[in-house]
């Protein structure tokens, strides 16, 4: 399969933020998506590692989640007030008033939805994600979502997770760009 064309006609001057539960698939999307726009790929939990010198996972253990979001509200930050790029952020991000407030006024937002079983089914391949140390994977996931949902759901864009390839969902995500590029310029007046 050929690569994808990139899409030198859409311009873009603010970041384009991905946001949703763990397991949508943003990082994967995230690097397909920022080669499509020639923009340069960040992923918040791998900027936030960097920062700290440790992995997510550790970060939790040594220093509890309200730390993590903190350091984590502070990468977002630095990473959206810079040049256009995209962002992958963690599932838990949007929690932070002062993170959704940053990501609504600089950035483009896209939600990548997941039904449950889907999330579950990615999530959980790996060991590495803190929240879902303990208890039941999927009633924990069960609760994020419900708790985050309407976080999510205030993103410009709303884009359901394709079967198959992370290209299909990539495909999605330009159409949306493409029909609405105010978005990318920053255009649109926005209101809380």
């Amino acid at each position: 399969m050929g690569q994808a064309r990139k899409h030198p006609d859409l311009s873009c001057s603010r970041p384009v933020v991905l946001v949703g539960m763990m397991g949508a698939g943003k990082t994967t999307v995230g690097r397909r998506l920022a080669s499509r726009l020639g923009l340069p790929f960040h992923d918040a939990d791998q900027e936030i590692e960097r920062a700290a010198g440790m992995t997510v996972a550790d970060l939790f253990a040594a220093h509890g989640e309200q730390s993590f979001r903190e350091g984590e509200a502070r990468v977002i930050k630095r990473l959206l007030e810079g040049d256009p790029h995209v962002l992958a952020t963690g599932g838990g991000a949007v929690i932070n008033a002062e993170t959704r407030s940053l990501i609504r006024d600089l950035a483009v937002s896209i939600w990548i939805k997941a039904d449950l079983d889907t999330i579950v089914r990615r999530a959980t391949r790996r060991g590495t994600r803190p929240l879902l140390k303990s208890g039941d994977p999927k009633a924990t996931i069960s609760q994020l979502m419900s708790e985050r949902e309407s976080f999510y759901a205030s993103s410009d864009i709303h884009i359901d997770s394709q079967p198959g390839p992370h290209s299909n969902t990539v495909d999605l995500i330009i159409e949306e760009l493409t029909s609405r590029p105010d978005l990318l310029m920053g255009n649109k007046e926005k209101t809380s």
